[in-house]
């Protein structure tokens, strides 16, 4: 799990399989909030702990972002 204040870290966390509370009231990887990898704790330290004790792991990991293979998808199609 990790805590940050970064919008960069929100979404490479979720790329790496790796929980994360947002010490932020808004994010634009809203995405990762809704799928429940991305907790928007803000800066109450009641909810930030709260999160922190009680959150789970989510089962599911969608492909958000897509699966990696895009370059080669499009070399494919050139050649």
């Amino acid at each position: 799990m990790v805590l940050t204040d970064s919008g960069g870290l929100q979404k490479e966390s979720y790329w790496l399989g790796v929980p994360c509370i947002t010490l932020r009231d808004e994010t634009e990887w809203v995405e990762t909030v809704d799928a429940g990898w991305n907790v928007l704790a803000g800066a109450n330290k009641e909810v930030i702990v709260d999160n922190v004790t009680f959150f789970s792991k989510p089962v599911l990991h969608p492909n958000l972002y897509g699966d990696g293979k895009t370059a080669q998808e499009c070399v494919t199609l050139l050649s």
